[in-house]
């Protein structure tokens, strides 16, 4: 099979809506990270998802709609705090967690009972799941075994000849995944941090819990070994001095760092992220797949502040490093 990249026009964005109606796989933009799309309710197209993705079994898939009113179809009914959720993230980097309906399927939800939800906040997105006619699955369009892809090209590195169609949409937003809510739960419980922060839920429906499954996560290992810092004054000397002990081990390092920090590193092999903690989150996952593809052997990553994104990036950057904190 020939995978081929299609600019987001409407006549393509057709064709790919037809082939899951056909039951064959898409990948496409949404604001978090690129997807790879299936009718979730076409037990045998999910199938393919797994086998494309070489995704265990046991990790269930996320599904997609286009519209809010969409929901009430593939869930058995949706909490007044949940429906607080969906009036003022969605669409957006949220995805609600209820009781699943009939008409999933037990091979989205891996037999369990509840299903995950979200609208994406992409236009190209919104249209193809519309013009598909059914719930989509979306888990990321990659090979478990790879970074998230953030732009076309990364999906096709991954996934050149296993699928037909990638939308391409330019380079996604946001660039981490979308925050995951349990909402069967009081008070709900953010089960992955992401594009929606802690406070943001906070703030919008009062308290929720957190849930922290700790160690490198079962998904993407980077093939570099990836060291994170914890934030304080002073943490680039000590980014430094590690830095140089695996140097003297023949490691090949690399850093990555805000843009206005560089210049702290000297003439050390310094991956710049960006300028703030938006752009840390939007770029992190193409600088780790630029360090997997240069073959280099340990990533130092900088620490932030728990303010906005930057408690969901300290949870992602925890999880790539199997907490290793430096």
């Amino acid at each position: 099979m020939q995978t081929e990249i299609l600019q987001p026009t409407d006549l393509n964005i057709m064709r790919c809506a037809s082939r899951l109606k056909a039951g064959e796989l898409v990948a496409f933009p949404t604001e978090t990270v690129y997807a790879l799309g299936a009718v979730a309710t076409d037990a045998k197209a999910v199938k393919k998802v797994f086998e494309v993705k070489n995704r265990p079994q046991d990790k269930a898939l996320i599904v997609a709609v286009s519209k809010k009113s969409d929901i009430r179809k593939v869930v058995k009914s949706i909490p007044d705090k949940a429906q607080i959720l969906i009036d003022k993230f969605m669409p957006g980097a949220l995805t609600l967690v209820f009781d699943r309906a009939d008409v999933i399927p037990d091979e989205v939800t891996a037999g369990s009972d509840s299903v995950a939800v979200r609208i994406p906040d992409n236009a190209v997105a919104q249209k193809l799941i519309e013009l598909a006619g059914a719930p989509v699955v979306v888990p990321s369009a990659n090979t478990s075994d790879k970074a998230s892809p953030t732009l076309a090209r990364h999906v096709k590195d991954d996934l050149d000849g296993k699928i037909e169609f990638i939308l391409d949409g330019g380079e996604s937003k946001i660039g981490i995944e979308s925050t995951i809510v349990d909402m069967r739960t009081d008070p709900p419980t953010v089960l992955r941090a992401g594009g929606v922060t802690v406070e943001q839920l906070k703030q919008t429906v009062g308290e929720v819990k957190t849930q922290s499954n700790g160690g490198r996560q079962s998904g993407y290992t980077p093939n570099a070994d990836v060291l994170f810092s914890a934030y304080y004054d002073g943490m680039s000397d000590n980014i430094c001095r590690f830095y140089d002990e695996l140097e003297a081990k023949h490691k090949r390092a690399a850093i990555l760092c805000l843009d206005g920090n560089k210049a702290c590193y000297g003439n050390r092999n310094a991956f710049t992220v960006g300028a703030d903690y938006e752009a840390y989150a939007h770029n992190l996952f193409a600088v780790l797949r630029k360090a997997d593809d240069e073959r280099y052997d340990a990533v130092i990553a900088e620490g932030v502040k728990p303010d906005g994104i930057g408690e969901s990036l300290i949870a992602k950057l925890i999880k790539l490093s199997g907490g290793k904190i430096i």
